[in-house]
């Protein structure tokens, strides 16, 4: 079944890292609360962004979107910049 582009994963992540050309690393961070125990638990994942006009910089708060394969590790993209590094 397609999904098509109104169904594809958003997520919201910090800038850890703009050493590369296009590239991003960002840190998508969530917390829930564990099934048994009930405390609340944190889970970090990196992720592999393409920003094609390097816009964002280390510390931006960013809106990506999820996308075909561009490279080994890269399926996202960059939407937005949601948040200046102060």
């Amino acid at each position: 079944m397609d999904q098509g582009r109104g169904h594809r994963k958003t997520r919201t992540g910090r800038v850890v890292s703009d050493k590369s050309d296009k590239t991003r690393i960002i840190i998508v961070e969530r917390s829930f609360q564990h099934s048994l125990y009930e405390k609340t638990v944190r889970r970090r994942r990196k992720f592999a962004i393409h920003d094609e006009e390097n816009r964002s910089k280390v510390g931006d708060l960013v809106s990506i979107m999820e996308t075909r394969p561009l490279s080994k590790t890269k399926r996202w993209r960059l939407v937005e910049v949601l948040e200046r590094a102060k």
